[in-house]
């Protein structure tokens, strides 16, 4: 087996700033020949979107595919909900770690894997203001020790 290229279509960055992140999962999605052409122009987000456990099937709520525009009558809603498609065991160990007080689905990134379009899936808990506060004083830190280093290696 070949390797297969990646290319990124939509990204969370969002995603890690509001969640911590426990785990990730690779699942597929079904869509109509619009939204796969619109998503082969990169016309994807994910910003505002989530992912619900309904009977035993997983879907996505809130992502955006911007229609087509050689689509006409065949584009379909952009936001309507779309099927994620998973293996019935990674979807039963998901819905009981969902159980578990304060854990959600978010989607972190849409992407290409070879022709197939697939959605990287987060098991995350929502993190506290206090916890983000704590985030932005690290990477504050990070920034000034980079800008200093920089500074001494001029010299």
């Amino acid at each position: 087996m070949g390797k297969e290229s990646i290319k990124l279509i939509a990204n969370n960055k969002k995603a890690y700033h509001d969640y911590f992140i426990e785990d990730t999962y690779e699942a597929g999605i079904a869509l109509h020949g619009t939204e796969v052409k619109s998503m082969r122009m990169g016309k994807c987000s994910i910003k505002e979107s989530f992912i619900r456990i309904d009977k035993g099937e997983v879907f996505v709520h809130g992502m955006h595919v911007s229609p087509y525009e050689k689509g006409n009558i065949f584009n379909r809603d952009p936001l309507r909900v779309k099927k994620l498609l998973m293996h019935k065991g990674e979807i039963l160990k998901i819905s009981g770690k969902i159980a578990e007080k304060g854990y959600t689905l978010i989607p972190l990134r849409v992407y290409f894997k070879g022709s197939l379009v697939k959605v990287e899936i987060g098991l995350a808990r929502g993190k506290k203001l206090y916890d983000k506060r704590a985030d932005i004083a690290k990477k504050d830190m990070r920034r000034e020790a980079e800008k200093d280093f920089k500074v001494k290696n001029l010299y």
